[in-house]
């Protein structure tokens, strides 16, 4: 008898079959909006919540307090239940209203917070800190500097890859929003096959781009998508193998997540297709060449349906879809 506990993991690589016929290289992706909480923000909850349970950090009927852009808490919460936990998450305020209110569902008591840089002490960041130090019997899960996230990763992700690759893959491609998949990943797999290439996909306002090609923390513009790119060096990111960075626009994440979802039937969230759009850039370089391109699918784009269905607020943004080229 399985628990929801056991269903993380294990989620089906498949391949997208409209990019990979445009290219000519092959091009899969971990369909992680499979797991049980709906995101790959599981397999983080997960190794953080049996480390903590593990150092006598977190006690039977205790309080896991986090502050995260909501993936991660749902995924937190999603375990919580089941083990006993209580879960207070911090957010910013301007998140898909989908997932404030799945948060709430599942139990989880959401605070919301304006979105303010890293800097300021009203960060949903540093307001999880100061809620746990606040809160009797509370663990502070941390997912930016606790590295039991990308251990995670390391242990799990990274290894079924490669198994389910059989060791054929090229490329791995990912987006950073604490940094645990793409350390993990690129940790496991480099030790695997050293030539294989990790990039780095970067949004607009996120410092990741310029960091890895200039040697310091810059941006320019900004971007729709939820929960990746930052602006410093966290502990789980200073472990990750990366050898280049792509940036990424949103104009041509919302061209490839409404084309895989017209020609693949995947109807996938921003990071996700932000994830696609760099994969697809990089594989038009390398056009028949046969290649083996492998990212992650974060979540479904059904936790964001509020805007991205909306034509209202894609006019807002200023993004409408186009076909790709």
């Amino acid at each position: 008898m399985a628990h929801v506990w056991d269903l993380v993991g294990r989620t089906p690589l498949v391949e997208i079959a409209s990019l990979s016929k445009l290219t000519g290289c092959r091009i899969l992706a971990k369909c992680e909006f499979l797991n049980p909480g709906g995101s790959i923000k599981d397999r983080a909850a997960k190794g953080i919540i049996e480390s903590a349970e593990r150092g006598g950090e977190l006690l039977a009927g205790g309080v896991i307090v986090e502050g995260t852009a909501g993936n991660t808490g749902i995924g937190l919460a999603t375990l919580a239940a089941e083990r006993g936990y209580r879960v207070i998450v911090s957010m910013p305020d301007n998140q898909s209203q989908e997932k404030y209110a799945m948060l709430e569902a599942i139990g989880a008591e959401v605070r919301k917070f304006k979105p303010v840089p890293f800097s300021n002490p009203e960060h949903f960041y540093h307001q999880a800190k100061r809620i746990a130090a606040e809160t009797p019997g509370a663990y502070w899960a941390n997912q930016f500097e606790n590295t039991a996230n990308q251990e995670a990763h390391y242990r799990g992700t990274g290894p079924e890859i490669w198994n389910q690759t059989g060791g054929v893959i090229d490329h791995f491609v990912c987006s950073v929003g604490s940094g645990g998949t793409i350390a993990g990943v690129s940790r496991f797999l480099k030790e695997k096959k050293p030539s294989l290439q990790v990039t780095l996909a970067d949004p607009f306002g996120s410092g990741l781009y310029c960091q890895l090609r200039e040697g310091k923390m810059e941006t320019q513009g900004s971007s729709v998508t939820e929960g990746i790119g930052i602006m410093r060096l966290t502990a789980n990111f200073a472990m990750a193998k990366v050898d280049s960075a792509l940036r990424v626009s949103d104009q041509a994440m919302i061209d490839m997540l409404f084309h895989v979802a017209r020609h693949d039937g995947l109807f996938i969230g921003t990071s996700a297709a932000l994830n696609l759009a760099a994969v697809f850039e990089m594989a038009k370089a390398q056009r028949n060449s046969g290649q083996t391109f492998v990212t992650v699918l974060g979540d479904a784009g059904s936790r964001y349906q509020s805007k991205l269905l909306s034509a209202e607020w894609r006019q807002q943004v200023h993004l409408q879809p186009q076909a790709l080229v």
